[in-house]
């Protein structure tokens, strides 16, 4: 080996010893954050003002050792500030300005503690995780548990609440005069509801019908619903699409938001979403902006879709037998195989810009 070489070798390596160092530090301030939201201490320093840990535990009814160590370590990485009161009992801690949107506000774009929430509740699974990878079984959404789907549900919200229906179905002209008029739309694998919740909010005289196979989802959508004012035009039903257009239900709009990549079956999926739209209805898929092809090294966004792959989506689609076992980065080729298979003439990728998801709409 040349000293260039041993030179190159000593500069790749000491950089990816800096990185994984970087990542645990990054780690556990995701499970410090995790704790944060899951106490509720983000939301009183917001609420609150400048607290002691005194203070902090006893609104929050948690105990004040542990709270004064979490503000020191809150303080100490930046995510919070302090007074210079050298007794830590007496300190006194601020949640800045900056920081109050993106770790306490659940309907802005800038809420990043669902992701926090997701990455530490998927984490107690590594063991069954690993049991999985070697014997090709799966954990599934089910075995997850609440904690995670709630922290998908909460990822989504802002958009589904938000540009979803106020940007997104509006630039689309036959869909949104169709919704407009009171038309009807069908939400395939509605998970908490807040898609359906979004539109029917938006387009007051439409009606929306949610679907998903996940019961206790869709007794976390129907409460959703009901606090939102929107159940008398909204409906979540435990049921398999397929059922649902076996039963004759048609519908002007069909949509499937961040669901296909999780499917076990999703040409079958599909071809009931096909079967749901009326002969002028419009079907239409959110799922990950991906890279058409794989690339190594990968930008932000496909380190971020696989690593929900890793942890959740594809062993959830391998939990169940005969599984096409897509995992969270599905390219748009792919999308377009299933659709085709499905009996679509294709699909294609609307004019929506999105850092985190592409459009499709089925031919």
């Amino acid at each position: 080996m040349t000293e260039t070489t041993e030179i190159e070798q000593t500069h790749t390596t000491d950089a990816l010893v800096e990185r994984l160092f970087n990542a645990v530090l990054a780690t556990m301030d995701v499970q410090a954050a995790y704790l944060g939201e899951h106490l509720g201490w983000y939301r009183a320093l917001a609420e609150g003002g400048p607290m002691t840990s005194a203070e902090l535990a006893a609104r929050t009814g948690t105990a004040e050792r542990y709270a004064r160590e979490w503000l020191e370590q809150q303080a100490v990485t930046g995510f919070l500030t302090c007074d210079d009161e050298p007794d830590g009992a007496l300190r006194r801690y601020t949640l800045p300005d900056g920081h109050v949107e993106p770790l306490t506000d659940v309907l802005s774009p800038n809420f990043v503690l669902p992701l926090a929430k997701f990455v530490a509740a998927a984490g107690k699974q590594l063991d069954a995780l690993a049991q999985a990878y070697r014997t090709g079984g799966g954990v599934s959404w089910a075995q997850h548990g609440t904690e995670v789907r709630e922290a998908q549900a909460a990822a989504n919200r802002p958009l589904f609440l938000g540009d979803l229906a106020r940007e997104y179905l509006p630039s689309i002209p036959d869909v949104d005069a169709a919704l407009r008029a009171g038309g009807r739309v069908a939400d395939v694998g509605c998970g908490y509801g807040w898609s359906a919740i979004g539109v029917a909010l938006v387009y007051p005289h439409a009606t929306v019908d949610g679907y998903d196979v996940d019961g206790p989802s869709i007794e976390a959508a129907r409460r959703n619903a009901a606090e939102a004012g929107v159940a008398d035009r909204v409906r979540f039903h435990a049921l398999d699409p397929a059922d649902a257009a076996a039963a004759g239900e048609r519908y002007d709009l069909v949509l499937a938001l961040e669901c296909v990549h999780d499917l076990p079956d999703p040409v079958d999926v599909l071809a009931s979403m096909r079967a749901l739209a009326s002969e002028t209805g419009a079907v239409i898929v959110m799922d990950e902006r991906v890279a058409d092809e794989f690339t190594a090294p990968g930008d932000e966004v496909e380190r971020l879709m696989y690593g929900y792959s890793l942890m959740c989506c594809l062993a959830d689609g391998l939990a169940h037998q005969h599984s096409a076992a897509t995992g969270t980065v599905m390219r748009a080729g792919t999308l377009r195989d299933y659709a085709v298979r499905a009996g679509f003439a294709g699909a294609d990728v609307l004019d929506v810009e999105n850092d985190f998801f592409r459009f499709y709409r089925l031919a």
